[in-house]
């Protein structure tokens, strides 16, 4: 078996432009507290930029405007710019937000585009009370959807200074509802005042307000000065936003420092050899606070001990499971019911006479007729499909689409899996056949997934952005099964 080296390793990009995502939606959508619009109007009306660092080096940047639009409303636009180094190659990556506001700050109505090599994705929406009505149109189709909110949305700039005005006290905490037009979701956040700390920011130290912010168990840190202003913001996937002036904000490199060598994650314990293996023990060491179901499926956890255990694939004439509606799903991203996804479910798989088999021959399609490439945007199926093209992601949602057309629960997961010498972030997808679920990773082509899968989380990428709790803190150790 063969594969492309580098199409395993992608799904840390994908965690990138989500954090990315989060970080600029807090500059458009959201704040439920007491905003005064004269003040916001007063101090957003000039452009302000931040530059965007990546391990130090400066790749992007973001412009912010807000401007008067008359009849009471506001219109804010927003523009992100950065260059990704994946693999020695230079990805430039675009995205534009423009949206109009009512005089009391609450979103109207947003549009959004997104751009990188091999993707390109556009939505539009408005607000018709606490649902946002919006459309996806990321290649030849259109795609309409109704996301539901505890509350109507708000919209806050890049200058924070209301919260300061909030009388908040170190420890406190509130939550913050949110839309966010990268993943096209609703989900809260819980924000905290750390009250003020010395801060070294390009090698200079500032008195700053510090406010964490938390969302699927990631943390945002972000550091405003008396004023409200953000001077620093920094997530965990390793990026870092800086407010600088114009000049310095868009001298970006075209070609920083390579992004995906800096996810890896080593392995101690010895070496990794899974020949006639059948089950394997890992020692996983994870950030606090952090809250992953691993005990489950073939996967057992045991006071940090991890066994993962290798599926024995059933009898060809088992049946797929019933009664898993989100598995069997159409949606946004994953769109099961478009008649093309039907057509080819329909020429790849339709004289297949057992689920087993059809499981295996949409997985081989798969494999055999993408061309492994990294491609920075939300994977889609239908995007997939008529671009042929993509990483661990793309295979994960077309497969998954495939297959629900074809009424076998599928999931996408998400986790690690190794690859010469260390641990990556990687997709995948499971199916449900006899009342078990079963891995399939058609990246790798294999039936059931090797070993070394181990899995974080299940879900589309609204899901998958948790795994970037733990970046940088996960620790992996072969546990040798001598010592137990």
């Amino acid at each position: 078996m063969t594969f492309p080296k580098n199409s395993i390793r992608i799904l840390f990009l994908i965690i990138w432009v989500l954090l990315f995502g989060a970080l600029l939606k807090r500059d458009y959508f959201i704040k439920s507290i007491d905003i005064r619009e004269e003040q916001i109007i007063k101090r957003g009306r000039e452009e302000s930029f931040a530059g965007i660092y990546f391990q130090s080096e400066r790749i992007g940047f973001v412009k912010n405007r807000l401007t008067a639009s008359g009849a009471g409303e506001y219109t804010l636009y927003q523009d992100a710019f950065l260059y990704l180094n994946i693999l020695n190659e230079s990805h430039p990556v675009d995205m534009r937000v423009k949206a109009t506001l009512s005089r009391d700050m609450l979103l109207k109505d947003f549009t959004f585009h997104f751009t990188s090599p091999f993707y390109k994705m556009e939505a539009n929406g408005k607000v018709e009370g606490q649902e946002v009505h919006f459309s996806l149109k990321t290649g030849k189709e259109t795609i309409s959807d109704i996301i539901r909110l505890q509350n109507p949305p708000y919209l806050s700039t890049n200058n924070r200074y209301y919260l300061l005005e909030q009388g908040l006290q170190p420890g406190d905490k509130f939550k913050v509802p949110y839309f966010d037009p990268v993943s096209l979701s609703g989900r809260d956040t819980v924000m905290e005042y750390r009250g003020r700390k010395k801060v070294l920011v390009r090698n200079r130290v500032f008195t700053l307000h510090h406010f964490v912010e938390t969302f699927s168990g990631v943390r945002i840190n972000s550091w405003l000065d008396d004023g409200g202003k953000v001077i620093k913001e920094e997530s965990p996937a390793g990026f870092v936003f800086i407010s600088e002036p114009e000049f310095k904000a868009t001298d970006i490199k075209v070609k920083g420092k390579e992004i995906l060598s800096s996810v890896s994650i080593p392995i101690s314990g010895g070496s990794l050899d899974l020949a006639g293996r059948n089950w394997i023990r890992y020692r996983l060491t994870l950030p606090p606070d952090t809250d992953f179901d691993l005990d489950k499926d073939r996967q057992t956890l045991d006071d940090g001990v991890l066994t993962v255990n290798l599926e024995t694939l059933p009898d060809s004439s088992v049946a797929s499971c019933t009664g898993f509606t989100e598995e069997l799903a159409s949606t946004p991203y994953i769109q099961t019911k478009n008649k093309s996804i039907t057509d080819l479910a329909r020429e790849v798989a339709g004289n297949a006479v057992a689920d087993l088999e059809r499981v295996r021959i949409l997985a081989a399609w798969v494999f055999n007729n993408l061309e492994k490439r990294p491609v920075l945007g939300i994977p889609d199926a239908l995007t997939t499909l008529n671009t042929r093209i993509g990483d661990c992601n793309e295979h994960a949602a077309l497969f998954a689409a495939l297959a629900r057309n074809t009424g076998i629960p599928t999931r996408v997961v998400a986790g690690v899996t190794f690859f010469e010498g260390a641990f990556y972030y990687h997709a995948w997808n499971e199916v449900c056949l006899d009342d078990s679920w079963y891995s399939v990773d058609t990246t790798k082509n294999q039936f059931p997934a090797d070993l070394s899968h181990i899995k974080f989380v299940e879900g589309e990428t609204v899901e998958q952005v948790r795994i970037a709790a733990l970046l940088g803190k996960l620790q992996i150790e072969i546990v040798d099964e001598k010592r137990n």
